[in-house]
């Protein structure tokens, strides 16, 4: 925090507003772009049904400067999946000692980025899929669990429950994906090896879980939004509608993809 402090905007905002209000906006930018590279991979994953088409586009994105924003990408990932987490302490475990569950997220978040980082430039691992979405799957499903067990008796609608319970499954599914995409570079870039995985009943039944939990998720932090910065009740009504209707799109797209391959 005193490296931070030091930066001139961030120690503007920190002296009249408070590290609060600015990790609590960082948090919310991280999400919006999360959302939109969702629905960019969800449009990048339609190119399948052409393998040749997706395995163009994948050698297209091999490129330098699109190689370091995928690198780059971790950072908006795995802040908001940490401060996710330490918000659900906040909440739900009252955990209030600031400084140093900010110290862990600062620290967590770098050790992930390099450990992608490290990944990424190996390129040569090899791991089973379905043992390394079975690990991760009943490691999320433990800490959504023990998120579900804190959050159920609190006077909350049964949406903001849910908010919270998907938060905690996708603290550990989103990082370990990222991951997964590099630990064997095959799995997740040529569209032969793609395809294969995804016939597998175990990854299919994983793939249309994340689709449904991440497009929740997201839809429901959108929806949030326009209720904190719109007064006008109709507006609200509208917006939180076009959000509905624009991620149940997406999840018919999603859930089609994973089947039909």
């Amino acid at each position: 925090m005193a490296f931070l402090s030091r930066i001139p905007l961030l120690s503007s905002y920190a002296s009249t507003r408070g590290w609060p209000f600015i990790i609590a906006w960082c948090h919310r930018i991280a999400g919006l772009v999360l959302v939109g590279y969702l629905w960019f991979h969800i449009y990048t994953l339609l190119s399948l049904s052409s393998p040749s088409r997706y395995d163009a586009t994948m050698k297209f994105y091999g490129f330098f400067l699109f190689r370091i924003l995928e690198w780059a990408l971790a950072i908006p990932v795995i802040f908001h999946a940490f401060n996710g987490g330490r918000l659900i302490l906040y909440e739900s475990f009252e955990r209030r000692d600031d400084e140093s569950m900010n110290r862990w997220l600062l620290w967590l978040s770098i050790l992930y980025v390099a450990l992608l980082g490290a990944l990424m430039l190996m390129g040569n691992q090899s791991v089973s899929a379905v043992f390394f979405w079975l690990t991760m799957s009943v490691a999320g499903l433990t800490l959504a669990y023990g998120v579900a067990s804190k959050v159920w008796t609190i006077q909350h609608s049964l949406l903001w429950k849910l908010q919270r319970i998907t938060g905690a499954y996708l603290l550990i599914l989103i990082p370990a994906h990222m991951l997964f995409m590099h630990l064997n570079y095959a799995m997740a870039h040529e569209a032969n090896t793609v395809a294969m995985r995804m016939q597998n009943y175990f990854i299919k039944a994983m793939d249309i879980s994340l689709v449904l939990v991440v497009l929740y998720h997201a839809g429901y932090g959108l929806v949030s939004l326009t209720g904190d910065y719109l007064e006008s009740r109709t507006l609200r009504m509208g917006l939180a509608g076009l959000v509905f209707l624009v991620m149940l799109l997406f999840a018919a797209v999603g859930i089609r993809l994973t089947l039909v391959i």
